[in-house]
């Protein structure tokens, strides 16, 4: 074997060198990954109620009572968790994308929920309910402030109602009390650091 011959067969294959860069560079970003920017695996941003299933029939208890629903127009115990660092407070909607008006049927705005925050009891956000301190109420499609249940129209089929929790890098929202859902949800969208939901459906 000439001095040549040597050197090429102590040079690892081509394919091997590959191989080990990609198997390397995966390693790396999983490391990243798991430290989270502090050494912990990050925590998902989640919105869940004891009430409500995901993509299951709403109860009763939640349904509007008026327009021919008879149902007790409860707000539904919320809790969330795994808010990312930063946040100053949250803020909840609960939108009905499939309401016939060509813009939807906004039911629930509430703003300005302290940090501290993470959960709401059934019928907060009704009458005498227990809202957070400093925690405001906007103005729905219904006309009023306050939760409204769902109530599509008779023969539709099931709509969906989209409750949404905003975790949001300001204290309060600079907005009028009598604010607009439309004017509300464009200074969610620009304080936004997360958000989560969780949609129930009902029909009649």
């Amino acid at each position: 074997m000439n001095e040549t011959t040597r050197h090429r067969a102590a040079r690892p294959p081509l394919a091997c060198i590959l191989l080990g860069t990609i198997a390397t560079a995966a390693l790396s970003s999983q490391a990243l990954a798991a430290e989270g920017g502090g050494g912990a695996v990050a925590t998902a941003f989640k919105l869940e109620s004891s009430v409500i299933r995901a993509n299951a029939t709403i109860g009763n208890d939640q349904v509007f009572n008026g327009f021919g629903c008879s149902g007790k127009n409860l707000s539904p115990p919320l809790r969330w968790s795994g808010a990312p660092p930063g946040t100053k407070s949250f803020a909840l909607t609960v939108y009905d994308p499939d309401a016939p008006t060509g813009s939807g049927w906004w039911h629930w705005v509430l703003y300005n929920i302290p940090a501290t925050v993470t959960e709401l009891p059934q019928g907060a956000g009704g009458p005498g309910g227990q809202l957070p301190s400093g925690a405001l109420q906007g103005r729905t499609d219904f006309g009023t402030t306050g939760y409204g249940g769902p109530c599509p129209p008779p023969g539709n089929k099931p709509h969906r109602y989209v409750f949404t929790v905003y975790a949001l890098k300001t204290e309060k929202l600079d907005v009028p009390a009598d604010a607009s859902p439309a004017m509300i949800g464009f200074n969610l969208g620009a304080n936004k650091l997360a958000s989560a939901t969780l949609t129930g459906t009902y029909g009649r």
